[in-house]
């Protein structure tokens, strides 16, 4: 194990001096390269391709609904993903464009600066698409530089969140995608119309907070993701670790299934907010972080007479990312205690590591 470094952990001791240096991830949770799709959701999204509907994905928070339009955009030779994260303010022209009315008026007032409307439009998700179907000769004085020249070409919208939504905003959405074409008042000219040859891949995700309408619920492919299955969790430790030099010599299996019986204890536990694949990747890059010195504390487990009480008081510190209330957090306290001293499932994965 390389040597600790302390210059990014807080001490909190009243001292000053540190320098800190920049952030890096533990794990990159949102690299398209690892994401791994079941055979019923690859069939999902066929099914929506193939009709050119919306493709609404429901499931746990942490189950990978988000990343599924950066997959999607990623293996199509990395097409534009266009996210739009909706609110309860949100409203259909949102999709498409924002206009800045304050700094238009501000400009104003400056008699040296000319006005030209189209500097104070921000286009959006479903705006950017639709321009992106068009030929660069038309989109070109709308897009953003990156974004030049590339088209025409389908992108991804991703709608995050749907049941965030005010109540007419869902089927308001879906008759605007329908469309596929939008006008900007502030603009004296025709509506921007898509070319239906280049129509966007939309994919749509709810928490299932509150029901969504009916009309919207027809017009959608739905899949709902499952909790993976304890070989769909080994298989997706082992894809997105893999190329961590610290973390890969832990990827053997008997480790992995240790990690995941252990973790289906947890999820058996009376907690109120239960951790999913999210949080489970991020515990597992926690316990293998160089810097937060966890590795004595497993060493210490293999003396003749290990200080049992110092190791779970230090391990216990890493679960913190798998709970976000203090009742599971003293639950699961509770519940690493008693598989310690019974030499459980976190005994037998600390006891590898060390």
């Amino acid at each position: 194990m390389p040597k600790q470094d302390k210059s990014n952990l807080y001490e909190g001791q009243g001292q000053t001096g540190k320098t800190m240096k920049p952030y890096k991830a533990l794990v990159d949770t949102m690299n398209p390269q690892h994401y791994l799709a079941r055979p019923a959701l690859q069939h999902a999204v066929n099914v929506a391709l193939t009709l050119g509907q919306p493709l609404l994905v429901t499931g746990k928070p942490g189950t990978g609904k988000t990343e599924l339009a950066s997959s999607i955009a990623y293996e199509f030779n990395k097409l534009p993903l266009f996210p739009f994260h909706v609110k309860s303010t949100s409203v259909a022209q949102d999709l498409f464009y924002q206009y800045d009315a304050i700094r238009r008026f501000q400009d104003s007032h400056d008699q040296n600066k000319s006005i030209d409307p189209k500097d104070y439009i921000d286009f959006k998700a479903l705006g950017l698409a639709i321009l992106l179907t068009l030929p660069p000769k038309d989109a070109n004085p709308y897009l953003p530089e990156k974004y030049q020249n590339i088209g025409p070409i389908r992108s991804v919208i991703l709608l995050d969140e749907i049941d965030k939504a005010p109540r007419d905003l869902p089927n308001d959405i879906l008759v605007e995608i329908e469309k596929m074409e939008f006008s900007v008042k502030e603009l004296d000219q025709d509506p921007f119309v898509a070319n239906k040859d280049y129509r966007p891949i939309v994919v749509i995700t709810s928490n299932s907070e509150k029901n969504l309408p009916d009309a919207f619920l027809r017009r959608c492919v739905y899949y709902h993701i499952p909790f993976p299955t304890s070989d769909e969790l080994k298989t997706i430790i082992q894809r997105r670790f893999q190329d961590d030099p610290v973390i890969a010599r832990h990827l053997k299996p008997e480790f992995i299934d240790i990690v995941n019986n252990h973790f289906s204890d947890i999820q058996k536990l009376d907690l109120k907010k239960e951790p999913a694949t999210a949080e489970l990747l991020a515990w597992f890059s926690v316990i293998h972080c160089v810097d937060l010195n966890i590795d004595p504390v497993l060493k210490a487990l293999s003396q003749p007479d290990p200080d049992i009480t110092h190791v779970i008081e230090q391990f216990k510190a890493t679960y913190a990312v798998l709970v976000k209330t203090e009742r599971d957090l003293h639950t699961i306290h509770n519940f690493v205690e008693q598989d310690l001293l019974k030499k459980g499932h976190v005994y037998q994965l600390m006891t590898m590591m060390g």
